[in-house]
């Protein structure tokens, strides 16, 4: 009886008010808010390029140093940094015969973009007619990140729409954008965020102007600590960064991602498996990504040519919901560089040895690779500590 009581007097209306109380029932409901997100105007076409580019037995091939860093390339084999010698060296690598049977797209540094060969073709037409996607760095380097631990975040937002849509109507199909993170440093949460943050903006930006964004979130090599550490790590960055890209309507279909291996760090003593690198990359991208994501091209990050070839066929043993592949620099240019030294003779000899490390990593990634009879010089480690470019 006191629960009836309390029912009728705290809860119902009075019978002197059921008519107001039918009314403003029978009012009118505020309209819905439904949020529209503008699809981008290029989603057929992001898609078909990101597809094109993760398609069997092909990768990419990163030769986007700056015209600074491909300095310190030449310099390695006596030559001066001029337009000359950059010209010459780029030329070698666009024109190996064949390479579109192994690569399917190249990151340019904005010169080469612009740039013609050395027989005066224009590069980006001879990467076409290679079948090989012409892509383009767009971000501004690296810079102290301020309130951090002495880390970075990645500039070049500020006008990124506007060269977007110019690298577009010179031919370039994929942008790449590269962020670091330091274990040694932290991470901090700021630079991780801020990390997420600017390659999901860049990614968005991208998309509009009809590149395939190539989001790039490395975790350096530098250090001491174990693989758990680094995937501890990883799965962090790799969460905060898809969910800044979905917060920023970023269309996964129509991206790839180049993240780092799951390794140990470059001076940890204890070293790890191709097997165990395998098996914590893949548990991590299983964890992380969604399985929209055409291409998984992964980094070398200062590996040896033959280790970063052998982690990549160790991936691809079993049967993965992304094609899994490879976006290298050094780990496909290294003998390729030296053996040409500059000298116009060694030309054909260096494209050689372009073809056979495009070919190892083509086979990885059908898994399908032997390193049996590599070269020593092709297991040498690259790293280089705090590395930019």
């Amino acid at each position: 009886m006191v629960a009836a009581s309390l029912l009728k007097s705290s809860f119902l209306p009075k019978k002197s008010e059921w008519g107001a109380t039918r009314q403003a029932a029978a009012a009118p409901r505020p309209a819905t808010v439904s949020m529209v997100v503008r699809a981008s105007a290029y989603a057929d076409e992001l898609v078909k390029t990101a597809k094109t580019i993760a398609s069997p037995g092909r990768g990419i091939l990163a030769m986007d140093e700056s015209n600074a860093t491909c300095g310190k390339r030449l310099a390695s084999i006596g030559l001066e940094n001029t337009e000359a010698n950059r010209q010459a060296y780029r030329t070698l690598l666009v024109t190996a015969p064949g390479l579109g049977q192994y690569i399917s797209g190249a990151i340019l540094f904005e010169e080469t973009l612009y740039q013609s060969a050395v027989d005066g073709r224009k590069i980006v037409d001879i990467l076409v007619e290679q079948g090989i996607v012409p892509g383009i760095k767009v971000d501004k380097g690296l810079v102290p990140l301020a309130g951090s631990n002495n880390e970075s975040w990645c500039q070049g937002l500020d006008g990124l729409a506007s060269r977007e849509a110019a690298y577009y109507q010179q031919g370039a199909r994929f942008a790449k954008w590269r962020t670091v993170v330091s274990i040694p440093n932290g991470p901090s949460e700021l630079a991780v965020k801020e990390a997420a943050w600017g390659l999901a903006r860049y990614a968005a930006i991208s998309q509009d102007n009809g590149l395939v964004p190539i989001v790039e979130p490395e975790i350096l090599l530098d250090g001491e600590h174990g693989i758990d550490r680094t995937f501890e790590v990883a799965q962090k960055v790799w969460a905060e960064t898809f969910y800044a890209m979905a917060e920023n309507n970023v269309m996964f279909e129509g991206i790839l991602l180049k993240p780092s291996m799951v390794t140990p760090g470059a001076e940890a003593k204890d070293r790890a498996t191709p097997e165990q690198v395998a098996e914590y990359t893949l548990k991590l991208l299983h964890r992380r990504i969604p399985p929209a994501v055409p291409g998984i091209m992964f980094l070398s990050g200062g590996q040896s040519e033959v280790e970063a070839t052998q982690n990549l066929n160790a991936m691809n043993q079993g049967t993965n919901p992304w094609h899994v592949s490879f976006s290298y620099a050094r780990a496909l240019q290294n003998t390729c560089l030296k053996t040409w030294g500059g000298q116009p003779e060694k030309v054909k000899a260096a494209q050689d040895a372009l073809l056979l490390r495009a070919k190892a990593n083509s086979l990885a990634q059908l898994g399908k690779y032997t390193s049996d009879g590599e070269a020593a010089e092709a297991k040498e480690g690259m790293f280089v500590k705090n590395y930019s470019y």
